[in-house]
């Protein structure tokens, strides 16, 4: 039996269960791997789903996914044609019934399942994007606490761990017969994939043009030894708000964005970290946000397409603020006349990353001092950040505009005093006035 296996946002081979089990059950296994359409797909605001940053990044983890493949005996096929339609043509040539790949719980992500089982695929997904099993938590995954707080104390009241993560398999099943490789991924048009950013555009806070911050899950591996290694994770609790450089932040959420890097191994080597070097705030605080990730993902579970309507999760009715999209274009372009703001979203466009302090001001400042829609806002980001993860970008935008889970109703911060407290001398504002 021939098993097709579509990686998504699971771009590694270490701690994939569900490619264990389809290596598992059949002979020969094809690893797929899809043309992304959503850099071509255009949001209602104008701009592309997917811009030149997550395409390049993305491009990158999927070379080091064939490489990894191709030393295990196998090949990433990447269909001639994009997008679904790709899928369901490359598996009828090839006669495959069989599909499997994770679970993502996003109602358009949950759409795509449906449309393949349509048109008489049999597909299994399976839930590996979480550090929890949901099948162990104290409460029905569609019940969690809405509020964050009550969904931490209660995992650790139950004492609810992480598994193992898996190791990444010796080798893998072949190809059956028939299939060329040489006619997918080898002769994909890489003059289609943007350049990553060069030594024109300043140094980021993620350069993921220079060779340790790429997108492979080499790479990815790497990071977490270097940093669990370093004194880092004790002083994370006190630099999580910086702005500038490498350090100040754990930077795993690109590699977990696009599934190079596994939560479950973020999770092993921080109890390795304290076993060594004993445990502190910070290394508990790195616990904490991996747990508000999971609460998002359960979240997002639980209410769908809610978090992408208007009113979100507001039990009373909420009328949206009024789209304009010329303060939304000088919002992206980083034109607002608010130096903190406009330095946070020329970073953002210019590199595709941005501190968790900026995203946080910058989104505010959209919502409440400009009035703009707080969706457009989540798309732009969608379209910019490398490390976009659907169910954490809903969530947060929805959390700050009052729509969401935050049981104060939405935060409104001062931005001006953000920018005395976070930038007090106005380095950052300065290092990113002039691109």
């Amino acid at each position: 039996m021939t098993t097709l296996y579509w990686f998504r946002n699971d771009l590694r081979l270490h701690d994939n269960p569900a490619l264990h089990q389809a290596c598992q059950q059949a002979e020969h296994v094809l690893p797929v791997i899809l043309a992304d359409q959503t850099e071509l797909s255009v949001t209602p605001w104008g701009f592309a789903r997917q811009g030149p940053h997550r395409t390049a990044f993305r491009w990158q983890a999927a070379k080091g996914l064939s490489e990894s493949l191709k030393a295990r005996g196998s090949t990433l096929l990447c269909p001639p044609e994009p997008g679904l339609e790709g899928l369901l043509h490359f598996a009828q040539r090839h006669g495959v019934k069989q599909v499997v790949c994770e679970t993502i719980d996003a109602p358009s992500e949950q759409a795509d399942i449906e449309h393949l089982k349509a048109a008489g695929l049999q597909v299994t997904s399976i839930d590996q994007s979480t550090l929890l099993p949901m099948d162990e938590l104290p409460f029905e995954a569609r019940a969690t606490p809405t509020v964050f707080t009550a969904f931490r104390q209660a995992i650790e009241k139950a004492g609810t761990q992480p598994k193992a993560p898996l190791l990444a398999p010796d080798t893998l099943p072949g190809l059956p017969d028939g299939v060329d490789a040489a006619d997918f991924w080898q002769t994909r048009d890489e003059t289609r994939v943007p350049t990553p950013i060069g030594p024109a555009v300043p140094r980021g806070s993620f350069p993921y043009s220079e060779a340790q911050w790429q997108g492979s899950e080499a790479c990815a591996l790497a990071h977490v030894a270097r940093y669990f290694e370093s004194g880092l994770p004790r002083l994370y609790k006190t630099t999580r708000n910086g702005l500038m450089g490498t350090d100040y932040s754990t930077k795993f959420s690109p590699w977990l964005a696009i599934g190079a890097l596994s939560p479950r191994t973020i999770w092993s080597a921080l109890r390795a970290h304290e076993a060594s070097q004993g445990p502190s705030d910070g290394s508990y605080w790195i616990w904490f946000e991996l747990l508000w990730r999971d609460h998002f993902r359960l979240m997002m579970r639980r209410f769908g397409s809610q978090l992408f309507a208007p009113r979100g999760l507001a039990s009373k009715p909420h009328e949206p603020n009024t789209h304009d999209p010329q303060r939304l274009a000088q919002w992206i372009e980083g034109q607002t006349g608010q130096p903190f703001v406009d330095a946070g979203m020329r970073e953002l466009k210019m590199t595709g990353y941005l501190s968790n302090r900026l995203r946080q001001n910058v989104a505010s400042y959209l919502i409440h001092e400009m009035q703009g829609d707080w969706r457009a806002g989540a798309a732009w980001f969608e379209h910019a950040l490398i490390d976009y993860d659907v169910s954490s970008n809903q969530g947060n935008w929805a959390y700050i505009a009052g729509v969401g889970t935050d049981p104060r109703g939405g935060r409104r911060f001062n931005v001006a005093k953000q920018a005395k407290d976070y930038d007090q001398h106005g380095e950052y504002q300065h290092y990113w006035s002039d691109v």
